[in-house]
């Protein structure tokens, strides 16, 4: 008999036989008679147990003992499901289980952060904590769909490197067989070597820095959705196909993963057409700053955000002109006024999500770059090679994943939606 899953026990025709698998989620036992809630990746299964032998032998089962089970399928609308199986045989697949740090068939898990992040291999398990990561996997799998569907091809770039990548960030250094490599900082100079390739490229995978960050919005390791094209314009084409991603991501999360959706209360956002855009020298007059300021703070996104709600109903704001000081090396300026740079940032509900722009292309623009920024160009060699041998206008963005997944589930903080988060104190599980 083939297995059945929980989701899938309304279709069995009342009075068949069904076999289940899964955890042992809760056991509540009355005078006569004992319901085991079964869960497995799909939902729960409801088990009625009236034969005393089966209920002693429930009883040996703790919480989380994985169990199979084989009845008979009864209609029961105050079941989860709407169905229920009876005169169940129940064989263990796993020794009786330990009692698990907290009470995973509660509606929500009251145990603090701390807590949760130390019993990780168990902790999520909870159906709310799985909700968050299942957001995240809808939320790839729309972004891949996206750019592959506008002609992008999807790389997989070396993580251990041998120069850092972002200027100003600190990185982590390892013993690469006795000499010195670095965890990298992001794919940025082997995307854009791969325009030269394939034209237009995106990657999924982890980045990690070093920053000695300890905040609610930055951990050292997080899964970064890069995207890179050639032969653009300007940023703002870059900004059109970031547009592009971000609406396949929503339509994916809602398409694949409405149970999640539903139980976390998500409010899914509307992606504009296009995203309203305003310059930074704009943006700093409007939060009222100084306008030399070099950075946007966090109180500065967010009012901005509630500005861009106001007055253009987006959610979604787009802030383009940094300091050429406060960008990387291979950043284009603005050809009208070289102080300011041809990037963004993209702020959605009052955080930074996303930095992209328009890149350097010609290679005597780098050899200038990295002199001014006092780096040594031998350093990038390797990297310049395509630049030497012809590179078209490029350009690219990179969104953080747990940054997008925690604005979309309003987390207090981004180590609630990051599987297994890495930052100043946590090295483990």
């Amino acid at each position: 008999m083939e297995r059945t899953l929980a989701a899938e026990l309304t279709a069995v025709p009342a009075g068949s036989t069904a076999r289940v698998q899964g955890w042992l989620h809760r056991r509540r036992t009355l005078a006569n008679i004992t319901f085991v809630v079964l869960r497995d990746r799909t939902g729960l299964a409801q088990v009625v147990v009236k034969d005393p032998a089966t209920i002693a032998e429930v009883a040996r089962f703790g919480e989380e003992t994985v169990l199979e089970v084989t009845g008979i399928v009864s209609p029961n609308p105050s079941a989860p499901m709407g169905v229920e199986i009876l005169d169940p045989v129940l064989q263990p697949l796993s020794e009786p289980a330990q009692t698990p740090p907290v009470e995973l068939w509660r509606p929500n898990l009251t145990a603090g952060l701390p807590t949760l992040l130390d019993h990780a291999p168990v902790t999520l398990r909870h159906p709310r904590s799985k909700a968050a990561w299942q957001l995240a996997s809808a939320s790839m799998a729309g972004f891949r769909e996206a750019l592959a569907g506008n002609g992008f091809t999807e790389i997989s770039t070396p993580k251990l490197v041998g120069a850092s990548t972002e200027s100003g960030a600190n990185v982590f250094t390892v013993d690469y067989f006795g000499r010195p490599a670095y965890l990298a900082q992001s794919p940025q100079l082997y995307k854009q070597i791969l325009v030269g390739v394939f034209e237009r490229v995106f990657e999924v995978g982890p980045v990690f820095r070093a920053e000695p960050h300890d905040t609610v919005r930055h951990i050292a390791e997080y899964v970064s959705l890069d995207a890179e094209l050639g032969f653009i314009r300007d940023h703002r084409d870059v900004l059109t196909v970031l547009r592009t991603a971000l609406a396949g991501m929503v339509q994916s999360v809602a398409a694949q993963a409405p149970t999640a959706v539903e139980l976390l209360d998500v409010r899914l956002p509307e992606v504009p057409e296009e995203i309203p855009v305003v310059h930074f020298a704009d943006a700093l007059r409007l939060v009222g700053a100084p306008e030399d300021e070099p950075d946007l703070a966090p109180e500065h996104e967010r009012a901005l955000s509630a500005w861009a709600w106001e007055e253009h109903r987006s959610e979604f704001l787009a802030v383009e002109g940094y300091p050429m000081r406060k960008r990387p090396f291979y950043t284009h300026p603005q050809p009208d006024d070289p102080r300011w740079s041809n990037s963004f940032d993209l702020l959605f509900r009052g955080l930074e999500l996303t930095t992209g722009g328009q890149r350097l292309h010609r290679y005597a623009a780098y050899r200038a770059a990295l002199a001014a920024s006092g780096q040594d160009e031998a350093s990038y060699a390797w990297y310049l090679q395509a630049f030497r041998h012809g590179m078209p206008p490029h350009g690219g963005f990179a969104i953080g994943l747990e940054r997008w997944v925690a604005r979309l589930v309003e987390a207090a903080n981004i180590r609630q939606v990051r599987l297994f988060p890495r930052d100043l104190h946590r090295l483990a599980p």
